[in-house]
């Protein structure tokens, strides 16, 4: 994971794996809204949107998505927030929020405070 926080002339930009999580094609938008670096911690708000489609002869509704990720590098701790609305999305895993944790290997560069 790659992180660039705003400046006066760019906004904040993640990357995963080399690719940019600010997104835009014919299946639907995501952007990175913010990202707070409270250390340890660094917070990462996106928000996704998806146009109405049909699947295999069903149709779903537009959908959003709202997403806040926290993660501790010092702990390896990622907890992600979802507020799910429509879509697919919706259909097929409910709407309304879904929290998950995972955790990850934690940072090799130790936290200064």
């Amino acid at each position: 994971m790659k992180i660039t926080l705003a400046s006066k002339t760019q906004k904040a930009k993640v990357f995963l794996d080399d690719r940019d999580l600010d997104q835009s094609d014919s299946f639907g938008t995501q952007v990175v809204k913010s990202v707070t670096l409270a250390r340890p911690n660094i917070f990462i708000v996106l928000e996704a949107s998806f146009p109405p489609e049909e699947l295999m002869g069903t149709s779903y509704a537009a959908g959003t998505v709202s997403t806040q990720i926290t993660l501790d590098p010092v702990t390896g701790k990622l907890k992600k927030v979802e507020k799910i609305q429509g879509g697919i999305l919706g259909a097929s895993l409910g709407n309304g929020t879904h929290v998950s944790e995972e955790t990850c290997f934690p940072a090799k560069i130790p936290f200064k405070p």
